[in-house]
């Protein structure tokens, strides 16, 4: 997230998309109905459904789930076409002007380099031309064909109103409103922002889906700005928190590498990820990544990670392949585990296809479920008649349960959207037998120590070598835990900025971003002044914000150039012809001033913004329209011979269990509801009261042709499997006429389980296939095929 959730308010355009702001975020939203009422700002709406947001919204467009990028590239090219594009911004501060390899190219939904055996590519065409000093080469004028701009153009030329309309199912009027709204805000005086959510993230392609508004926003000049930026939308109080602390399988925290077996050695392992400069006096910060890595050595490993042994770097795990989620459950179900440790999290309820979910957990020797609350996951193991029928006695998997201490009932921090990391204190003590989370893991810890030391191992060496330096050992406490994230100097004092961190083992940190966190002027994420000098929703001393307490990220790009802003009723930092200045903490090298034409986006080694992302995406530096692995239309419209993401992750069988539209012809996609939170409010009698019971969403139209009445009992079915739930009929779906056919869609709410206090339903994944984002692997709930029938 770029920016934050009070600067929502600074917007003159709010669009949402992926995501349903008043039902999933209602407190948040907030922000965006006081940009309506006193900026005047207009919000769009583009979803599926005619959603509580779209309710108080100014402008409503249907689109067909899954098709998201179609409409964007779309955006994108009549943003070109019209020339609504901030042409000083996006020739500054971002990549048009670079010139790609000859060897790059995309013929009928390929780009160069694939592999369609391994279902991936070779990225090495996806590159600039460099000079003799390794720098990029750039045409300033743009008109070399080779450059970003044009053969950005040439890629999008294809998504005309028309073949958008055709994909999405948006009628092009309401399309071409929407472009001309957006396009507005290219002016300098004018600023959009982007709101999205899983319905976004939640697709075979969820990534690239991101990346397109990104792109959008940098040939509009709103990165960086006051009420600019894109926005993600969390679904969890700290899911932004958990994610920089090393959510993904192949990440560590903030957003450092696991070494994978190929990096033999430090060195190697810092070469691999400090990039070279491709621009001259550029800052390009992960320079500084060595430093960054060997302070989270010294952090794991302590006095045992010294220069001699390269920081401890041989006791790293490496990995040979992505374990993510989806892998880690299909070496489950061809019986290559033996146990999971589950914390935090309810598979059977969020992973893609239930059964496979159930029979992967029974083919385990053992399972821990780390939770405050009983969850589907825990009694997998139990029958339930109809909606978890499961055969007990066949199942050999040992469940241990622990229960855990929830949010309110330990001190703590939570990182917001809004990449606040913001304070809290327990409200009560944890009841019975339950412990805190690093409380269990201490337990865990402490006992494999143990055995390591009295019965020895392969390798002991990184459980023995692990620094524990806790004022009780068995259980670390919250404010120690931060202090460890923020980090320490060679005398044990708390670091004041990331910047301290250094390579040659003098300093630790756990996480190089939060460093300035908790400083030797105490918690700074506990503050609680709410003053906004500035009046755009900074509040620079509320909590802290990562990195080093900037509201906004990328905000040299805020000002021209020159350092002038290009709006002065949004000024962030500007330059005063002696030093920068301005409200928020600048997000660049501030030593430097605008002669040195240092660009904004100092993570990229050449300073600018990615039209053309080189080789960072895993399935091309553009975006391009897939459909669904589960296409109600049966082919692609832009190349029939590639037709879903080529480079998505889909094991054979999971293939095999992937429907067609002439057995399940309806699109089926989950949202959520403002009354429950996932299935964790079932246990809540308040919340089971406001929404007791499990229904589906379905149009009037599709109602009629199935003989359907509101609060009849339908089945609802895919390839995998079939739930069974009450029928919403309601007139917030429509029809959409796609390809030459009507589609419809099924609205699915996520929410029902059978524990808890509502009344027992049947989990929605049930229906949803094992498709994984090619980068993520996050799995694609959001567009499925599904068959709707009565129950008589």
């Amino acid at each position: 997230m770029t920016n934050n959730w009070v600067d929502i308010k600074n917007a003159n355009l709010i669009l949402v998309m992926g995501g349903n702001a008043a039902e999933a975020h209602p407190v948040g939203f907030r922000w965006a109905i006081e940009a309506q009422k006193n900026n005047n700002a207009e919000i769009i709406v583009v979803d599926p459904r005619f959603t509580r947001t779209a309710a108080v919204a100014d402008h409503y467009a249907p689109i067909r789930s899954g098709a998201d990028i179609a409409f964007l590239l779309g955006a994108i090219r009549y943003l070109i076409a019209s020339s609504q594009v901030n042409h000083e911004y996006v020739k500054a501060y971002t990549n048009a002007s670079f010139i790609v390899r000859d060897d790059y190219a995309f013929h009928d939904g390929l780009f160069s380099g694939y592999d369609a055996e391994k279902r991936q590519y070779d990225r090495s065409s996806w590159f600039y031309q460099l000079d003799d000093q390794g720098y990029a080469l750039k045409d300033e004028s743009l008109q070399h064909p080779r450059c970003v701009w044009n053969l950005l153009k040439d890629h999008v030329a294809r998504y005309t109103p028309d073949v958008v309309s055709n994909i999405t199912g948006t009628p092009v009027d309401m399309f071409d409103h929407i472009c001309k709204a957006l396009g507005s805000t290219a002016a300098d005086n004018r600023v959009a922002t982007i709101l999205y959510a899983t319905g976004w993230t939640q697709h075979s392609k969820g990534a690239e889906n991101i990346r397109c508004m990104a792109m959008i926003q940098l040939l509009l000049g709103n990165m960086g700005m006051a009420g600019g930026g894109v926005n993600a939308l969390r679904g969890h109080s700290n899911i932004q928190g958990i994610t920089d602390l090393g959510l993904l399988a192949q990440s560590l925290p903030g957003y450092l590498k696991l070494p994978s077996d190929k990096d033999v050695d430090l060195a190697t392992h810092l070469k691999h990820h400090t990039p070279a400069a491709l621009e001259a006096d550029q800052t390009n910060y992960w320079q500084h990544y060595p430093a960054f890595f060997v302070s989270l050595l010294k952090s794991f490993y302590g006095k045992s990670a010294t220069a001699e042994n390269n920081f401890g770097y041989d006791m790293m795990p490496k990995w040979d392949q992505s374990y993510d989620i989806l892998r880690v459950f299909e070496m489950m179900n061809k019986g290559k585990m033996n146990g999971y440790i589950c914390q935090g999290f309810n598979p059977v309820a969020s992973m893609s296809n239930k059964q496979k979910t159930l029979d992967s957990l029974s083919k385990l020797k053992y399972l821990v479920v780390v939770d405050p609350l009983v969850t589907e996951t825990s009694t997998f193991w139990q029958n339930k008649p109809n909606v978890n029928e499961v055969d007990t006695a066949s199942i050999d998997t040992e469940v241990f349960r622990l229960p855990c201490a929830c949010f309110a009932e330990e001190d703590g921090t939570i990182v917001s959207s809004a990449r606040w990391l913001q304070w809290h204190w327990k409200a009560a003590d944890m009841p019975g037998e339950a412990k805190g989370d690093a409380e269990i893991l201490a337990g865990i810890f402490l006992k494999m120590r143990d055995m390591y030391q009295q019965e020895g191992g392969t390798y002991p060496d990184p459980i023995l070598s692990l620094d524990w330096n806790y004022a009780i050992p068995a259980a670390p406490n919250t404010k120690e835990l931060c202090k460890e994230l923020n980090g320490k100097d060679a005398n044990g004092k708390q670091l004041s900025s990331f910047s301290k961190l250094k390579a040659d083992g003098s300093t630790n940190s756990a996480c190089w971003l939060y460093t300035g966190s908790w400083t030797e002027a105490g918690n700074q994420t506990a503050r609680r002044d709410n003053s906004d000098p500035s009046g755009l929703g900074l509040a620079p001393n509320w909590a802290w914000s990562w990195p080093a307490n900037r509201r906004v990220l990328y905000n040299r790009a805020s000002t021209r150039p020159d350092g002038t802003p290009w709006d002065k009723s949004r000024v962030l930092v500007e330059w005063n012809g002696d030093k920068w200045v301005g409200p928020d903490v600048p997000d660049f090298n501030a030593k430097l001033p605008p002669a040195k034409n240092a660009s904004p986006f100092i993570m990229q080694p050449e300073g600018v913004g990615r039209l053309f992302a080189l080789d960072k995406m895993a399935e091309g530096p553009f975006p391009e329209h897939y459909e669904p692995f589960e296409t109600p239309i049966g082919t692609n419209p832009l190349h029939k011979n590639v037709i879903s993401n080529p480079a998505a992750r889909l094991f054979k069988d999971d293939a095999a269990q992937l429907g067609t539209k002439e057995d399940y012809p309806f699109v089926g996609t989950t949202y959520r509801l403002t009354e429950h939170f996932h299935t964790w409010t079932s246990h809540s009698h308040f919340n089971a009261v406001l929404q007791p019971e499990q229904f589906v969403e379905i149009g009037v139209g599709l109602a009629e042709e199935k003989g359907i009445k509101n609060a009849d009992m339908i089945r609802v079915t895919s390839k995998r499997g079939s739930i069974i739930a009450k029928a919403y009929v309601s007139k917030r779906i429509t029809p959409l006429h796609v390809n030459g056919q009507a589609v419809h869609t099924v609205g699915i709410p996520i929410h029902w389980g059978y524990e808890g206090d509502t009344k027992p339903g049947y989990l929605a994944n049930t229906l949803s296939p094992s498709v994984g984002d090619a980068n993520s692997q996050t799995p694609e709930y959001k567009a499925f095929l599904v068959n709707v029938e009565k129950v008589k």
